[in-house]
């Protein structure tokens, strides 16, 4: 019902969008972007070299290492910890119209001149919320009863992801800005795809590190056999 919903309204708007929604004829492009695919990466290898756009680059690639854990294993350690999962995903039903407003309340902070200042301002809260997170996954084991999780667990839970979503969008929205800024316009869509792309790696790379890095991590002990470790995926299989 959720996905049927929401296809139907994906439908619905980009259809009136494609009926009513009308070029400008008047403007015409002063220059054509690129030639062809070897002139594109030629390009972009230009772009790149540039010293600023080079540590830029450097800058949003390791931005998120900090948040890397709290966002890809949380979901996975509750689960773990018996939260069911048909639970976590009702819980993603009312961030949808949060995901809908941030972008438009944010937007007016980052219009200015000095987009970045969102960004800075939100990564101390998001790092406060990995703390959270952690605390989040320690105590749920704790409020488990043979019933499953009482109602006040799903709503600090729910607290907790409609706060982190808070931050995300605030960093997410504030790098957008600030990419939409400094590329130039004539060869915006080139420029934006690549700092675009750069800053969704920064945010893929380090969750694939935390998601590999969970196993070695951590600690388990084996119950009712003795002498027995549980170090290794083998080990803890026997």
């Amino acid at each position: 019902d959720f996905l049927f919903f929401w296809g139907a309204v994906f439908l619905i708007t980009t259809t009136l969008v494609a009926l009513l929604k009308k070029e400008n004829k008047e403007l015409t492009p002063t220059k054509e972007e690129t030639k062809g695919i070897t002139d594109t990466y030629r390009l972009l290898f230009s772009i790149v070299k540039m010293p600023a756009v080079l540590t830029f680059c450097l800058l949003i690639l390791t931005a998120k290492v900090g948040f890397s854990a709290a966002d890809a294993v949380t979901g996975l350690k509750l689960v773990e910890e018996g939260v069911p999962k048909e639970h976590l995903a009702l819980l993603a039903v009312p961030m949808v119209p949060l995901q809908i407003i941030l972008p438009l309340i944010i937007s007016k902070y980052t219009a200015g001149p000095q987009p970045l200042n969102t960004f800075y301002k939100a990564m101390p809260f998001r790092l406060l919320l990995g703390l959270e997170f952690a605390f989040l996954v320690w105590w749920t084991p704790k409020v488990k009863h043979e019933g499953g999780f009482p109602v006040y667990y799903y709503v600090v839970v729910l607290l907790s992801y409609a706060l982190h979503q808070i931050t995300l969008y605030s960093m997410y929205v504030a790098i957008m800005a600030f990419n939409a800024k400094v590329s130039d316009p004539l060869i915006g869509g080139t420029y934006m795809t690549l700092l675009n792309t750069v800053s969704n790696l920064g945010g893929n790379w380090p969750s694939t590190v935390a998601l590999w890095l969970v196993d070695p991590l951590t600690v388990k002990e084996c119950a009712g056999a003795q002498e027995q470790t549980c170090g290794t995926t083998a080990a803890a299989e026997v």
